[in-house]
């Protein structure tokens, strides 16, 4: 009979060891999930502290640590150096000596013009004196072979082009408005000798860019500090200036609402921070970046009011949850588990001899 109680009570121990085991994992899961949505808020926060520490360390627009780049009106060394130097071999390498017409390079240069913004293409001729009724200096267009000018006159229907020479002065420029993207490519500037002389100037149109961080949905959680970042790339020149709108007003730094401030660092790369200090409901919507010199860009900012939804996930943050029916399911384990175990208890009872 002491056989058959101890028995017994080892059996029984072993189904309780294992339950609890069992429950022991269930809540190491529960813990796991726990954990994990309680440091996606954490993880937020420390972005945007570390946003916020970026933002205070940058200078203010004006001070000696922001820099500014004006306009490349000209960049690089023309291509055709080697072209022009063997069209006119003849002709002596030193300056003083030369008696011919002959191309300055340091004021041909290629150029990067904005869009929708006048650029000049500029050549500059040495040595042609009062030969200029005897030798003439062309604009031509390589994507079309199209004669653009020569000498003061425009050789176009396009109004965008012209022709610009002050006399006595050895520049003769190109002047095209609103250059667009198709009008980027090579140009050649001709001397009409014989073989004629040329020059080849590059010009480039580009686009600069607007990008805000964090768009196009920006969720803030109320009483906390809204930053917004406007990164502008692609500039030859810093913006003059970035305006902030919210719901299409622009926004007042001086308003009674308090705690709106702007910092803007200008550079090849221009950022202009917004901060909106102890964020309300009414602060949400519609924010828009316009730099002077490039598309504006909007973000939308919703602030919330310590509900923590599915629009967290629309964020690209997804919420972990527990399952509503992961408890109900841990108690029906838990009840089997002590059925099985009773049963085996009271069948080794019958079985075991009395």
């Amino acid at each position: 009979m002491s056989t058959f109680k101890m028995t017994m009570t080892r059996t029984y121990i072993i189904c309780i060891l294992w339950m609890a085991v069992f429950l022991d994992m269930s809540d190491t899961v529960n813990g796991s999930q726990r954990e994990a949505s309680k440091q996606q808020p954490q993880q937020q926060q420390q972005q945007q502290t570390t946003t916020k520490d970026t933002a205070s360390q940058v200078n203010l627009p004006g001070s000696s640590g922001s820099s500014s780049s004006s306009i490349s009106s000209s960049s690089g060394s023309s291509s055709s150096s080697g072209s022009s130097s063997s069209r006119a071999s003849n002709v002596e390498t030193t300056d003083a000596t030369r008696t011919g017409p002959y191309f300055d390079l340091s004021a041909s240069k290629n150029v990067t013009a904005l869009l929708g913004k006048t650029a000049y293409l500029n050549c500059r001729v040495k040595n042609l004196g009062n030969k200029t009724m005897l030798l003439q200096v062309s604009w031509v267009r390589h994507r079309d072979i199209h004669l653009l000018t020569v000498g003061r006159y425009t050789y176009t229907s396009d109004q965008r082009f012209r022709a610009i020479h002050h006399p006595h002065t050895e520049d003769w420029s190109l002047q095209i408005k609103y250059p667009q993207h198709r009008d980027s490519g090579i140009y050649e500037c001709q001397i009409s000798t014989t073989p004629h002389m040329s020059h080849f100037v590059h010009l480039n149109v580009i686009e600069p860019s607007t990008e805000i961080i964090g768009a196009p949905d920006l969720y803030i959680e109320s009483g906390s500090t809204i930053n917004l970042t406007c990164v502008v790339k692609d500039s030859p020149e810093p913006p003059a200036y970035i305006f902030w709108n919210h719901n299409n007003v622009i926004i007042s730094y001086d308003s009674p609402r308090g705690g709106v401030s702007v910092i803007t660092e200008k550079g090849d790369t221009t950022t202009s921070f917004l901060l909106i200090q102890s964020a309300r409901p009414s602060d949400s919507g519609q924010y828009t970046c316009n730099p002077s010199n490039a598309k504006s860009k909007s973000v939308t900012v919703h602030v919330l009011n310590g509900e923590f939804p599915a629009a967290m996930q629309r964020a690209g943050q997804p919420h972990h949850r527990t399952p509503q029916h992961h408890q109900l399911l841990v108690f029906l384990s838990v009840f089997i588990s002590s059925l099985v175990c009773y049963r085996l208890v009271i069948g080794r009872g019958v079985l075991a001899p009395t």
